[in-house]
């Protein structure tokens, strides 16, 4: 892969204010997976196959089993509802309660814990694709990042817009927080942001890499904290906390609520176990080496930054999670933009899973990884199913039997489990208080709309249906 680096190399003795820049052509190392299509057909026959025969031999099953007990048609399906109800109803307290202790004991320790001064070189990484609207405001936010010891490396993956002449107006040695920051331009052709991410990491400098979106926000104190974890030398990566930027909007504000109930609280739990599942786009920070190890960034899912996490795992890292490393990023503003958001998220997620099946099969490889992928096939296949089902069984028994009183209290039970746990989330990140009201809506309606999208997304993923990347259109919002 060739690519034009764009670089600062000095400043002219007795002229502070100018600037040497140098352009130069270099080729990197191309670490993507070849892909083996040979077979896809015939796996995905068998698979459609192997589901309609035991699908037909339940049923058949069932059929001929049931004159033989006291069960009606109708009173099997009241029986197997309930049974169902009782164990969603379970599950759910269960993983409300044990997130919730989880995330508790962590906040507690890292309340407590002793923070050190590591201040290793880190090299941060912006790879961008028509970010132009947003990148000026990015950079300026990693200028003043309370960190003395970084460079900024902005990739530009073939943008369309004006990305390029933002991204060149900003190269050189500019004034940060603390020190003098270098920051360098990579000009490449369009090949996915994993590709990207490697081409930055490629020429960086640094032994740990932050890697980031380009519409992101950092806070001034995410490399302070961030880093400090990896002292420990069994750190692979640090997870960061992801805030949404674009707020006081109805849509914008319940993503807000999600991401510090539905994402940041579970990671907290996770990382009680230093078992992060995920290290979300907008905010990574790596060891150079634990990339390496792990076979870099591919682009054979649509969630390369889940399947990174899970390499990292396999190769035997662990993962932390800082909620001190906060990166403000922008928000689907408008429903169909959030939609498709999350059906990428949903079918990059179950490709990672897949990619990753082996561990999912025998825990004897890895039980760490084994442990980590099973919690993310039941987030991602088995809970929307539980939550749909669910809803659509209380829906039907209050329209139907008169029962309506069921989905008054399924609703108020629900609503109180939220308002519990967004109360606790707001009050451990001294976040919005105006946002704990959204609880009330948030589960019947925001999630389940999110679970329908999810189950969806899982049966075209299954299906082998194609579909493209997607690319939210940026509205250029305010500094963080």
């Amino acid at each position: 892969m060739e690519i034009d680096l764009l670089y600062f190399k000095k400043i002219i003795k007795g002229m502070p204010n100018t600037k040497d820049i140098l352009k130069r052509k270099i080729v990197l190392n191309n670490f993507e997976p070849l892909k083996d299509s040979s077979g896809k057909d015939r796996k995905l026959l068998r698979l459609i196959f192997i589901s309609g025969a035991l699908s037909v031999l339940f049923l058949a099953i069932i059929i001929f089993t049931l004159p033989y007990t006291d069960l009606s048609l109708s009173s099997l399906f009241v029986f197997s509802s309930i049974v169902s109800l009782v164990i969603f109803l379970f599950v759910l307290l269960f993983r409300y309660f044990s997130i919730l202790v989880m995330a508790y004991l962590y906040i507690t320790r890292y309340t407590v814990q002793q923070k050190n001064t590591y201040t290793p070189f880190v090299s941060i990484i912006v790879p961008v694709y028509n970010e132009g609207k947003v990148l000026t405001e990015s950079i300026k936010s990693l200028l003043k990042l309370n960190y003395s010891n970084y460079e900024i490396i902005i990739v530009n993956d073939g943008s369309t817009d004006n990305t390029k002449q933002v991204a060149q107006s900003l190269v050189g040695l500019q004034d940060g927080l603390n020190s003098k920051v270098r920051i360098s331009l990579v000009n490449k052709a369009n090949g996915g942001k994993s590709r990207a991410l490697n081409a930055g990491i490629q020429v960086s400098k640094g032994d740990f890499v932050l890697c980031m979106d380009g519409d992101s926000q950092l806070s001034p104190d995410t490399l302070k904290y961030g880093v400090s974890h990896f002292i420990d030398p069994a750190i692979g990566a640090v997870a960061g906390n992801v805030k949404v930027l674009n707020r006081k909007k109805f849509l914008t504000d319940l993503q807000s609520l999600e991401y510090l109930e539905g994402l940041n609280m579970p990671r907290s739990a996770q990382s009680f176990l230093k078992l992060v599942n995920i290290i979300p786009g907008p905010i990574g920070i790596f060891r150079k080496k634990a990339i390496q190890d792990a076979g870099w960034y591919a682009s054979d899912t649509f969630a390369e930054d889940a399947d990174l996490t899970l390499k990292i795992l396999a190769a035997g890292w662990k993962i932390y999670y800082e909620p001190m490393a906060i990166s403000w990023t922008e928000a689907p503003d408008k429903l169909n933009q959030l939609l498709k958001q999350r059906y990428r998220w949903t079918r990059g997620i179950i490709q990672s899973i897949r990619k990753h099946k082996k561990h999912l099969m025998n825990p004897t490889i890895n039980f760490n990884n084994s442990l980590v992928l099973w919690s993310m096939f039941y987030e991602s296949l088995i809970w929307p199913i539980m939550n749909i089902f669910a809803n659509g069984y209380f829906i039907i028994v209050a329209l139907f039997f008169g029962m309506s009183n069921l989905l008054v209290f399924w609703w108020a039970g629900l609503a109180l489990l939220d308002l519990m746990t967004s109360l606790y989330c707001i009050a451990v990140e001294k976040e919005e208080v105006r946002l704990i009201p959204y609880a009330i809506v948030y589960r019947l309606f925001f999630i389940l709309l999110i679970d329908i999208t999810k189950f969806m997304a899982t049966i075209e993923e299954f299906l082998g249906m194609q579909m493209t990347w997607g690319k939210l259109e940026r509205i250029g919002t305010a500094k963080a």
